[in-house]
């Protein structure tokens, strides 16, 4: 079995939206449990990854105190998740890159252990967490979580080409690409570890969760 070194990874905080659904405001500087989402998330890929650094479009001066290299994205108008992917690729000097988003803040601390031995047994090109979601009847179900991937640097091209033709889905271009799965669904695995907050009371709700 391939044995995959997490000191080859490069995290990549993704904290460049609009936060439209927070009424605007930089997602990535709310607080939780005390600090700063997008804090908070360099925090726990720096226990996972050799180098982090941050993907964000405003105030800067706040997410370099935190004492990780910014950057902007290079494409305009707010392009979503795959312009972070791009900054990441272009910007890392590691063989991979891995993307979680700042809104996420129970992700898991062995995420990159799990999606590197994914990547390197099943030999693929990138990979991304399955995780627990709770669908409209309160019911749980299983998805892909496209944004908590681990890619392989060389890919920089394939997505310069897909963003370049005006392509902005994560799926429709991981789908052009070997991509393994991995699901947290393990005993001990924190059910809530990929969910997301898009307004200040759903942030506000995961921080009384256990």
């Amino acid at each position: 079995m391939a044995v995959f070194d997490p000191m080859q990874v490069t995290g990549v905080v993704l904290a460049g939206g609009r936060g439209s659904r927070m009424g605007g405001v930089d997602k990535g500087l709310q607080k939780f449990q005390g600090h700063p989402l997008a804090l908070n998330a360099m925090l726990r890929l720096q226990t996972q990854c050799a180098e982090v650094m941050i993907n964000a479009n405003r105030n800067l001066g706040a997410y370099e105190s935190f004492g990780a290299p910014v950057w902007p994205d290079g494409l305009s108008d707010y392009a979503g998740p795959l312009a972070g992917f791009l900054v990441g690729l272009e910007q890392a000097q590691t063989p991979y890159v891995l993307t979680v988003p700042c809104d996420s803040p129970r992700f898991p601390l062995d995420l990159c252990a799990r999606l590197g031995q994914a990547l390197a047994d099943e030999q693929a090109d990138l990979a991304m967490a399955v995780g627990a979601e709770t669908d409209d009847q309160g019911q749980t179900v299983w998805r892909p979580q496209p944004v908590f991937c681990l890619l392989r640097s060389d890919l920089m091209e394939s997505l310069i080409r897909f963003t370049q033709g005006g392509g902005r889905k994560i799926d429709a271009w991981t789908a052009q690409h070997r991509c393994a799965q991995v699901a947290f669904d393990q005993p001990g695995d924190d059910r809530l570890a990929f969910a997301n907050v898009n307004t200040l009371s759903e942030l506000h709700e995961l921080e009384r969760r256990p």
